[in-house]
């Protein structure tokens, strides 16, 4: 069996989950099919993998279309595949067509569902009319959707009601406990400003609305005065939320001391220190399906402390790995909580609750580890996913 897998992401261009999660299963996968993997970007040197670029002819076109102008280059190579594979809207237009040209099925992963992320029309404008009505089309058209959470596949069968809910398949996103693991580095927490000594709470993630950075940012006013505030945050999404960040950064950095703000690319080894030295991760995102972050901060033994919508109670179990933050949002797609001031608080206090109880939040973070290595490994999720596409192979058309 030949799988042709189509991604934005791939390495070394990654800055998301998904490319994490195409990363890992096409590593696993190629221990039992030939993987074929087609990339957005710049050429790489690993064997069966491919790279596209942006037609030149669109070089000043919208992203959306540009987009589409690089699935275009991709269709046609996928001949001879058995089974297309796309992740993210970005690839699900490559993956469409080939289905239809080649008269193969096609495999949809959901990491993100555009109904439910509008603030992108801020970065797309038009674009996100694009971008929406091709996700439907692919969602619509697919053989098999595979969500990477139960709160997924609630979200996909209630933003595309007329999908089968029979070809709506659960197969989580995983971590390699092997390589995200405790490290220590004390050296390293100094070069970057983190005392090694003090209480930190650490986030890490893109600057963009699902992640919910701005409301970490006015809990963490409401912290002890002796934590420290680590932000690994970078790749904003527009320069609006960039300003906003900066702007409540700036405001923090004049109400206390040990606000640390990371915007560089880390490399794994020094997430994985950073992560280690967290007394407790912070996960405030107001959309998640999954969330491989908190996976990786777990893996590394931290405590977790998450927003309790989307995927993230599958993978933080309160009061066992972490805690749990409620939150009531806004049905408008949007993710926002319907008493934003009560959000932050509620946050706020729950970070103060783990952070200032160094024995159980270590205690946490060791549950942590033991999960992510028993409930989320790499292998058994690229078996059920090749499952599916046999599956999905020898279904009548």
């Amino acid at each position: 069996m030949r799988v042709d897998i189509v991604t934005k992401e791939y390495p070394p261009e990654i800055y998301g989950g998904a490319g994490v999660h195409v990363t890992e299963l096409v590593k696993a996968l190629r221990r039992s099919v030939e993987v074929q993997v087609r990339a957005f970007g710049a050429g790489r040197d690993e064997a069966d993998t491919t790279s596209y670029g942006v037609p030149a002819e669109l070089s000043t076109a919208n992203p959306a279309v540009q987009t589409l102008g690089t699935d275009l280059e991709i269709v046609g190579d996928v001949a001879g595949a058995d089974v297309v594979h796309s992740h993210t809207w970005y690839a699900n237009f490559a993956g469409h067509l080939a289905a239809l040209l080649h008269g193969i099925p096609h495999v949809i992963t959901a990491h993100s569902l555009e109904p439910l992320r509008p603030w992108k029309a801020e970065q797309l404008g038009g674009g996100y009319a694009v971008s929406s009505d091709i996700e439907k089309t692919a969602y619509e058209s697919a053989a098999a959707v595979i969500a990477v959470s139960d709160g997924m596949r609630r979200d996909i069968l209630r933003s595309y009601p007329s999908l089968d809910p029979a070809k709506v398949h659960v197969i989580y996103n995983g971590i390699d406990v092997e390589t995200w693991r405790p490290r220590e580095d004390h050296a390293l927490l100094e070069r970057h400003g983190i005392d090694p000594n003090r209480p930190s709470v650490v986030f890490v993630g893109r600057i963009t609305r699902q992640k919910g950075l701005p409301y970490f940012l006015r809990a963490a006013a409401q912290l002890p005065p002796d934590v420290q505030i680590v932000l690994c945050a970078g790749a904003p999404d527009t320069p609006h939320i960039m300003a906003e960040v900066e702007g409540l950064v700036r405001e923090l950095q004049a109400r206390r001391d040990g606000v640390v703000w990371i915007d560089e690319f880390l490399q794994r080894d020094e997430l994985c220190a950073i992560l280690t030295s967290a007394t407790t991760f912070v996960c405030p995102s107001v959309y998640e399906p999954l969330g491989i972050v908190n996976l990786e901060a777990m893996a590394c033994g931290a405590a977790v402390v998450g927003t309790a919508t989307g995927g993230i109670p599958e993978v933080v179990v309160d009061g066992v790995t972490g805690r749990l933050v409620p939150i009531e949002q806004l049905q408008d797609g949007t993710g926002t909580p319907v008493d934003s001031e009560r959000f932050v608080a509620d946050l706020a206090a729950v970070l103060t609750e783990v952070v200032s109880d160094p024995e159980r939040a270590r205690a946490y973070g060791e549950a942590g580890r033991e999960r992510a290595a028993t409930a989320f490994s790499w292998q058994a999720i690229a078996d059920a996913t090749e499952a599916l596409y046999r599956e999905v192979s020898v279904r009548p058309a």
